[in-house]
């Protein structure tokens, strides 16, 4: 049966793309990706003959125009977004559209930038007795916020955070986080993670702007904000040698 799978392509390195998705891909007949932020080295396990269409100059209309035409004909369509689609993936208006037209579609999870962001830095957003909370958010553009989820609003929260799409307005953000959070907070961002060109700065609220500036960062990173970064934090009771669970007895 023909179907159409939103597959997520991850950050950018080919070899984070999963399992199920790089056989997708390599099965499917037309191959629309979002190649403004896919690298092609993502798709070029596509079999011969495949239909391969950039999405970064098409509008809805037409990605979904050929979605249909595909499906009408029998045919396998992989969507291929950056990430994981449901994370500003703007996937959810083709899904109701497939849905009208009773067209079949599946969802395949990739990695997402914010965790592949905190691997790179070799942190954990959940330290215990520092975070047990992560916020995902961004800052407005050209795509509104919601006053509820302002920045400064979450950042009342002092938990871990991961805000997308603003490093072009890093100056804002160190000025709403700051009305929270205190100026010595670890900030860190990471540009194009996974990327052969992967650049990562580290610094505080109180020079994280200027260090940005200065690496000449003004798009494609994660800005990722909280204590996490930083040293202090309590040991698992995962692991504690005193501390019984299900699968293990505490030992004096």
């Amino acid at each position: 049966m023909s179907k159409v799978y939103f597959i997520g392509a991850g950050p950018g390195d080919p070899e984070l793309l999963t399992i199920k998705g790089k056989r997708i891909i390599g099965e499917s007949d037309v191959i629309i990706y979002a190649g403004s932020l896919v690298p092609k080295t993502v798709i070029a396990g596509h079999k011969q003959g495949a239909e391969v269409l950039n999405s970064a100059g098409m509008n809805l209309d037409e990605v979904l125009e050929v979605m249909r035409t595909a499906v009408s004909k029998g045919k396998q369509v992989a969507r291929v977004h950056t990430g994981d689609p449901s994370i500003y993936g703007a996937v959810r208006e083709q899904i109701d559209a497939l849905e009208k037209s009773d067209i079949a579609y599946e969802v395949v999870p990739g990695v997402s930038s914010f965790v592949a962001s905190a691997a790179a830095l070799g942190m954990e957003f959940t330290l215990p007795e520092v975070s047990q909370t992560v916020i995902l958010t961004r800052m407005a553009g050209r795509t509104p916020v919601p006053e509820k989820e302002s920045l400064q609003s979450l950042a009342a929260h002092r938990a871990s955070m991961a805000i997308f799409l603003s490093v072009g307005m890093i100056q804002e953000v160190v000025e709403k986080l700051t009305t929270q959070y205190s100026e010595k907070t670890p900030v860190a961002v990471v540009q194009r993670v996974s990327w052969p060109d992967q650049k990562i700065v580290r610094g505080t609220l109180a020079d994280i702007a200027e260090k940005v500036k200065t690496a000449g960062i003004t798009k494609t990173a994660q800005i990722l904000v909280g204590d996490f970064l930083g040293d202090d934090y309590a040991l698992s009771k995962l692991y504690d040698k005193s501390f019984s669970h299900e699968y293990r007895k505490a030992k004096e």
